[in-house]
Parts: C-alpha cells; sequence; structure tokens
C-alpha cells in the first residue's frame, strides 16, 4: 500500500495517542471525517494497523526489574528453532524475543520480572529447561533512555 501525506498524518496521530476518535483525527489532518475513515479504515484492512494496545506502567504492576537474556542454541536447525520459540511464547514474563544473527547468541529476550529472586526462579526452572538452549547471558536494564513504541513515518 502506498502511503500518502494523509495517511502518514493518521498514523502518526494514532501512534501519539490511539483514543482519538476519527473526528479529532480529521480535525487534525484538515480532512473530512468520512475521508478520514475511509483511510482509516483502508489502513486496517491492509495490514499497516495490526491492532492495538494500552501502554502499562511495569513498575506500578511490581515489574521492577527489567533484563535482556542472550540464549545460545545447541544446533542450529529450523526444528530446534521452532520447539524454541514454541516454549518462548508460553512464558508471561518474556515481552518481546528476536532472532538474531552476527552475535553469539542466537535469541535476544527482554524479560519482566518482580525482583532477582523472580528472574532466579524463570532462569533455572523455564529458560534453562528449554530443550536446545546451550547458554544464557543476563544484562540487567538500569534505566529506560530511549522507549518509544513509535514508528518513524517520514
Amino acid at each position: 500500500m502506498k502511503l500518502d501525506q494523509y495517511d502518514k498524518q493518521i498514523l502518526n496521530a494514532l501512534q501519539k495517542n490511539g483514543r482519538l476518535s476519527n473526528q479529532e483525527i480529521a480535525d487534525q489532518i484538515g480532512l473530512s471525517p468520512s475521508a478520514c475513515l475511509r483511510r482509516f479504515k483502508a489502513l486496517e484492512e491492509s495490514g499497516v494497523i495490526q491492532g492495538y494496545r494500552t501502554l502499562l506502567d511495569r513498575k506500578k504492576l511490581d515489574l521492577d526489574l527489567m533484563a535482556l537474556v542472550h540464549i545460545s542454541m545447541d544446533k542450529h536447525t529450523p526444528e530446534r528453532f521452532q520447539q524454541f520459540e514454541d516454549a518462548i511464547v508460553r512464558l508471561p514474563n518474556v515481552v518481546e524475543c528476536l532472532l538474531l544473527t552476527g552475535q553469539t547468541a542466537d535469541y535476544q529476550l527482554k524479560v519482566l520480572v518482580r525482583d532477582l529472586d523472580a528472574y532466579q526462579e524463570l532462569l533455572l526452572n523455564q529458560l534453562t529447561q528449554i530443550p536446545g538452549v546451550s547458554g544464557v547471558h543476563t544484562s540487567f536494564v538500569l534505566r529506560k533512555v530511549v522507549s518509544d513504541a513509535m514508528i518513524p513515518i517520514a
């Protein structure tokens, strides 16, 4: 789908505030509400807009510790990777999982837990029990410097 200036403005407005009404978006970008709604629906139908989420404050939910966990696998086969990925999606404290290249690790996980004891439980009783995991290296996040879920749309 080729995006024009209005589509990009709609996407930027929604990324800043997903609760904007169609009327508010139309007013912001200078379109009629009906034209804005047609474009909005087209962006949804094309899959450019994938869904909607509410951003939560993890610390207010007692998830004070964020860790980046690098996982190395014993075999580099599609079956082994699929087995790992099938297991990792079932762990609610893993909020992001990336398959990497150019690193000694095969995967990077972003993990949110209450404290070090909770991380130890996750590490010893869940992560290292997944078949094929041959190495784990953990870094604990001290502070987020940039944390923006917005995708840059020029």
